[in-house]
């Protein structure tokens, strides 16, 4: 017959014991939250230069595509973006508090705050390169002319 044994209370955590590590843990989120909150202007930059050079990519694969140039529009002045000649004609914007500077060809400036990078159907394009800034820290969207390679780099 197998041994038995008496049946005894297993031992908790007391209130007082759970409240100090709560405190523990509110010390340590209070220290770390901080340090979250600057990173996030730097994952929006990051995010907004991921975006543009996304519908670059995109524009230049519609071009290929429809065998038709197609263009991304971009409004240094208003921070944001759009794809000419697409269906669907949604502006993207690139942050309140970003700073952004184009080079492009002359003949793609479209007005004061405004020009253009086109997609030719072989894939070429006009080049150009979109800077944008923010918080001391910088991305820069470049596209080949020949190629319609479109990279990013840090600023």
């Amino acid at each position: 017959m197998a041994e038995s044994r008496p049946i005894t209370a297993s031992r908790g955590f007391t209130l007082i014991e759970l409240m100090v590590v709560m405190v523990i843990a509110g010390a340590a989120m209070a220290l770390v939250m901080p340090q979250f909150g600057a990173a996030l202007p730097g994952m929006e930059l990051k995010g907004a230069a991921r975006d543009v050079a996304s519908g670059l990519r995109y524009a230049r694969g519609r071009a290929i595509a429809e065998q038709r140039e197609t263009a991304v529009v971009i409004d240094l002045e208003q921070r944001r973006y759009h794809l000419e000649g697409v269906d669907d004609d949604r502006l993207h914007d690139l942050g309140k508090n970003t700073s952004l500077e184009l080079v492009t060809g002359r003949s793609e400036v479209r007005g004061e705050h405004q020009g253009s990078i086109a997609f030719f159907p072989d894939g070429s394009s006009t080049g150009g390169r979109l800077t944008l800034e923010s918080g001391g820290r910088s991305y820069v969207v470049d596209v080949r002319w020949l190629t319609g390679r479109v990279s990013i780099r840090d600023g």
